[in-house]
């Protein structure tokens, strides 16, 4: 007789990390968890900094892609995206010449994507634009995994 299977079940991260700026970026721009970003994405990030001016706002982590040696500006966001973000990221970009742009939210929602689509197709590569949605999932009372 098989063993009983257990379900995913959604936890909400706000949870995990109750606030953007003191749970998750510093959660994030640790070592192993910027290397799960970089499995998914197939870079290799390595953190420069986190919450980096530029003007009066701050970008959330800056890091490198030592595989092209290309500056990275990563946007965190644990919602729904919206404009605001989206003006940040591009923003933080621009204001610090990265060439990499990751922007990671709970959902983006289709006009978000289509935009970044519509960036990384304008830009014949000289800009790469990544949409990650995150999620923490358990199964039954596990330990939560993003």
């Amino acid at each position: 007789m098989p063993s009983p299977l257990g379900s995913l079940a959604p936890v909400d991260l706000r949870t995990i990390w109750p606030d953007e700026a003191r749970d998750f970026t510093p959660w994030l721009a640790k070592e192993e968890n910027l290397r799960r970003l970089s499995d998914a994405l197939n870079l290799e990030l390595e953190l420069d900094r986190v919450e980096v001016a530029v003007g009066p706002y701050s970008a959330d982590i800056v890091a490198t892609d030592a595989s092209s040696n290309t500056k990275v500006v990563i946007e965190n966001q644990l919602e729904k995206t919206n404009h605001d973000h989206l003006g940040k990221v591009l923003t933080y970009a621009s204001g610090l010449e990265a060439r990499i742009l990751i922007w990671i939210a709970k959902q983006f929602t289709e006009e978000h994507r289509q935009t970044f689509d519509y960036l990384n197709e304008c830009t014949s590569g000289r800009l790469r634009l990544f949409a990650v949605e995150i999620e923490v999932l358990r199964i039954g009372d596990s330990m939560p995994a993003p």
